[in-house]
């Protein structure tokens, strides 16, 4: 597939070459019958005559040239400066043509090799099942957040259309998501996550189930379109149910009640630039930090991040452990917290990567 910015290029190219080909045409066509009238009256050619020398002329066949052109003042002239400039237009709009279909299929090819490449080697990625008016955003956000995604559609318009969300490939997939062939091929096995965000309701059950069986360790988020479908998917094996228009109905009210909380959170999502948002990171086992107050882990002073709330291990399997909002300074770090931070994306990517082994990076000033 060629890159967004380079097939618009090519186009304009083409583009332009075109307008340039028909005007050199248009003021030969033109150019030859205007003298002809002025300077040989009754003689003079028509306009099949006149585009035909035209397209002669420009193309170098040489077949001959019009009766009586010697006896026209200045139209041999003319007739070299239509045969260079057309030479040189012709010439570019054959390059420019060439060059979109050559480097189209060359980089078509190497986006195929770069796709599949991308595909064999992804790991602890989120599959985003259906991009259409739900899934685009899904994976929208999760590009702007550095999480690895790939994304399944049936429509390969959509899926191109995704490239543009990143400077490198995004790895997708077309097909249909509910086959275990195109889920295996998206590298389910390997997978963090599976988003289903089709339109129907059974195909979104019909992913669960099939993820699920493919990978019992994998978080499934389902899209239910109907309130009553969602018992259905949590039970198929959905670790969460969201419906759009549950969520639709929350949003009104709160822009209603609370419009200034509602234009901050916005506000936070929307801005490219900071790219702030609240986000979840989970202490592993053996971290250097499992043991040591807030306060002495110095998150805030090497990664910039808030900590607005941790919540605690589970203490069974079935028993989450309970959520500690703004918690002290002498909060102690236990294994397997989940702490809730707020901060910029890039902060937050260098925490999940430190968290493990400690900060070896200087302090931020």
């Amino acid at each position: 597939m060629v890159g967004p910015d380079s097939s618009r290029l090519l186009r304009e190219r083409i583009f332009a070459a075109t307008v340039a080909l028909v005007g050199i045409f248009a003021i030969g066509t033109g150019g030859y019958y205007a003298m002809g009238q002025f300077y040989l009256g009754k003689l003079g050619w028509d306009l099949g005559e006149c585009a035909y020398m035209t397209v002669i002329t420009i193309t170098t066949v040489g077949f001959g040239e019009l009766p009586h052109l010697a006896r026209v003042p200045g139209g041999r002239i003319f007739t070299v400066g239509v045969l260079l400039a057309g030479l040189g237009i012709a010439a570019y709009f054959v390059s420019a043509l060439t060059t979109y279909f050559i480097e189209g299929e060359f980089t078509k090819a190497r986006t195929r090799r770069r796709m599949t490449r991308a595909l064999d080697q992804i790991r602890d990625h989120i599959i985003v099942c259906g991009v259409g008016t739900t899934g685009v955003h899904v994976v929208e956000e999760l590009v702007w957040t550095k999480w690895p995604v790939v994304a399944i559609d049936r429509d390969p318009t959509r899926l191109e259309k995704l490239q543009e969300l990143t400077v490198q490939v995004l790895p997708t997939v077309v097909g249909d998501a509910t086959e275990d062939s195109v889920l295996e091929h998206a590298g389910i096995r390997r997978a963090r996550g599976i988003v289903a965000a089709l339109t129907d309701d059974k195909d979104n059950l019909f992913i669960v189930v099939s993820a699920r069986q493919l990978n019992p360790s994998l978080r499934i988020i389902a899209k239910g379109v109907d309130m009553a479908a969602s018992e259905k998917l949590k039970r198929a094996g959905a670790d969460s149910v969201v419906n759009p228009a549950f969520i639709g109905g929350v949003r009104m009210v709160s822009e209603m009640i609370r419009p200034q909380v509602v234009e901050f959170l916005d506000l936070m999502l929307r801005d490219k630039d900071k790219n702030l948002r609240i986000e979840e990171v989970v202490v592993p086992k053996g971290s250097p930090l499992v043991g040591k107050p807030i306060f002495e882990a110095q998150i805030r002073r090497y990664t910039n991040l808030l900590v607005v709330a941790v919540r605690e291990p589970p203490k069974e399997q079935t028993q989450p452990g309970r959520f500690i909002y703004n918690p002290g300074p002498e909060m102690l770090i236990a294994e397997n917290m989940t702490l809730v931070v707020l901060g910029e994306t890039e902060s937050v990517h260098k925490l999940r990567t430190s968290i493990a082994r400690g900060f070896d990076a200087p302090p931020l000033a």
